[in-house]
């Protein structure tokens, strides 16, 4: 296969070696789906690094009593993921406590799981450095979970800034933000991402020995 074929599947390896989260977006666009990543700030608390998987949701929600059965659903969703999954925690950008930290990360990893997305807070950050686990959130806080938020649901849609993540779901984190591609259009999606990255290629390559940015784009229609 050359450089530039496009492989007959685009596996979840090939996208954390070729793909990123921009050109993924201008490949949502050019099939009409034009929100698909959350315009708030899900930043990397952990490592810098590209996380791709498979969605694998709760939904949380704040709460201001004694829990009778504190961690229940949680517990369940961690024991549940398979490899490959990524923990997102619909959480509606509260702050309330850190709903993710390195008991749920050690458990979660043991069954295969790769990244977490935390629309809220997170904590022991420290730890899970050190275990190189990506975890993306709106930010931090050293406050347990327990009596203040809990998981309501999980294996469902969620949102998150109004982007629905599903269950199985290709989500893609980097640096740039968060981008989550539907099932029904991910083959196609991938494609168009795959050439648009080799497009941008041939034009960076192109531009840096001389060529005008312009005469890049007329040639490559890339930009």
């Amino acid at each position: 296969m050359s450089e530039n074929a496009i492989p007959e599947t685009i596996t979840l390896d090939l996208v954390r070696n070729h793909l990123y989260v921009a050109a993924i977006c201008d490949a949502l666009d050019s099939v009409g789906l034009l929100h698909q990543s959350p315009r708030v700030a899900l930043l990397p608390q952990t490592v810098e690094q590209l996380l791709a998987g498979r969605c694998k949701t709760t939904l949380w929600c704040d709460m201001y009593h004694t829990d009778p059965t504190p961690y229940e659903l949680e517990l369940r969703a961690v024991d549940t993921c398979r490899p490959d999954d990524v923990l997102i925690c619909a959480a509606g950008g509260s702050m309330r406590s850190g709903i993710w930290g390195e008991l749920l990360t050690t458990a979660a990893r043991n069954r295969g799981c790769v990244g977490a997305i935390v629309d809220g807070a997170v904590r022991d950050v420290g730890a899970i450095k050190r275990m190189q686990f990506p975890v993306y959130a709106r930010g931090r806080s050293p406050y347990d979970s327990q009596n203040r938020q809990r998981v309501v649901d999980l294996d469902v849609p969620v949102e998150i800034d109004g982007v629905v993540f599903s269950p199985g779901d290709l989500v893609v984190a980097d640096l740039d933000g968060i981008v989550v591609v539907p099932q029904a259009v991910e083959a196609e999606v991938l494609r168009r991402a795959w050439q648009k990255v080799h497009a941008e290629n041939r034009t960076r390559n192109a531009i840096r020995q001389g060529m005008l940015a312009s005469e890049a784009y007329t040639r490559y229609g890339v930009l």
